[in-house]
């Protein structure tokens, strides 16, 4: 049977805990960030950042229904550095999740969320592998793009997410 991203599986997977920082870097329509918010509690804090701001009025709606106060909605560019807004070293995880397969700027995005990471931060992509788009994402070629030998993020582990995707987790120095 065909399995595709579960986005339940995929949060219990991370080692989130309640009172925790966490941006959501292209967040859709909210499906991740909602799970995150439930997740990190009444406590921690769910930046969910979009470009399109129709997206973003989607999570605001759901978390609406869904009595969640602890999303912060953010529309931002993300291939343009610094344009989160959020301070350096300030967040403890930064999820990617279907995101790279859409940028010709991956490597932007990525430096992105390693400024943003505190230290023994965490950074979680899950993409598209067995899609064909003109910015094909790969578990190798991310592992490289996110680990130059002096880049400030080392690979952890990879994580099963399902058929179509892979997930893989880095940790900031």
């Amino acid at each position: 049977m065909i399995k595709f991203l579960n986005p339940q599986q995929l949060i219990n997977q991370l080692n989130i805990k309640q009172g925790m920082k966490i941006a959501d870097f292209g967040c859709g329509s909210g499906n991740i960030t909602i799970l995150l918010a439930r997740s990190v509690g009444s406590g921690g804090e769910i930046i969910a950042l979009d470009v399109q701001k129709d997206k973003l009025e989607s999570v605001k709606s759901q978390a609406r229904l869904e009595s969640l106060s602890n999303i912060k909605l953010v529309r931002a560019n993300l291939e343009i550095a610094g344009s989160s807004g959020l301070e350096n070293e300030s967040v403890d995880l930064v999820m990617l999740a279907n995101i790279l397969f859409q940028s010709p700027k991956q490597k932007a995005i990525i430096q992105e969320a390693e400024r943003i990471l505190k230290p023994s931060g965490f950074l979680v992509i899950v993409d598209w592998e067995k899609i064909k788009t003109p910015y094909q994402t790969n578990p190798e070629k991310i592992k490289q793009m996110v680990s130059p030998p002096a880049g400030g993020l080392t690979f952890e582990k990879e994580i099963p997410v399902g058929d179509y995707h892979f997930g893989l987790i880095f940790k900031k120095a």
